[in-house]
């Protein structure tokens, strides 16, 4: 039985069925495959940009609790690299012409209910989103580049971390914070629920994304 000391490691295994169930979505698997046109990708960008815009700043109001100040790397942060990349892919209207799915409405107003009732467990949002982007953010990155014959003048800031050597560093950070996180078993449990929670939000997102712009 996993301890209250394994707090990554029951994170990974308990949201791991979630975690592959939306990494094998149809939406994504087109973006992997780099068959995704523009116009959904941009769709999909514009949804992680309010779910970061909701994120971030309720881990910034709550940096004093020492179950959240561990997780305020300097580096992390992906919502103005969101912004820049939708700026340029798809020209600075882009909140007023794509929409919001109901997934991300959902997905946002989970975080804004537990920013003011339970903010610890705004530190399985920031697992499930920091160590995936950290982990995949330079393959993503790579197929982005390839897929829309993307120039020097950037658009793919969202996977940009620095180089290999940079990202890797900051994944281990991240991860040390996490294990150091002074949580207790029905802690442990609770975050662990919210981290489901966020994969499952993020399958209906991908599946809602799907659905509406992939043919």
């Amino acid at each position: 039985m996993l301890t209250t000391h394994d707090l990554p490691e029951a994170l990974r295994i308990e949201t791991r069925t979630l975690h592959v169930q939306a990494e094998r979505s149809a939406f994504m698997g087109a973006l992997l495959r780099g068959r995704m046109p523009l116009a959904p990708y941009g769709a999909m960008l514009r949804n992680l940009h309010a779910i970061y815009a909701a994120l971030e700043p309720a881990l910034l109001r709550h940096a004093a609790d020492p179950r959240i100040a561990p997780l305020l790397l300097p580096g992390l942060w992906r919502e103005p690299a969101l912004r820049s990349d939708l700026d340029l892919l798809v020209g600075g209207d882009w909140r007023e012409a794509l929409p919001l799915q109901p997934a991300t409405l959902r997905y946002v107003a989970r975080l804004e209910e537990i920013d003011g009732t339970q903010p610890f467990l705004l530190a399985a949002h920031s697992y499930v989103r920091y160590l995936g982007d950290l982990s995949g953010g330079q393959m993503l990155g790579r197929i982005v580049r390839e897929s829309f014959q993307l120039g020097p003048e950037g658009g793919t800031a969202f996977y940009d971390f620095g180089d290999a050597d940079a990202t890797g560093d900051l994944k281990l950070a991240y991860r040390a914070a996490l294990a150091a996180l002074p949580v207790d078993g029905p802690s442990q449990a609770a975050l662990v629920a919210e981290a489901r929670l966020a994969f499952e939000l993020h399958r209906e997102l991908f599946d809602e994304l799907a659905s509406g712009l992939l043919p």
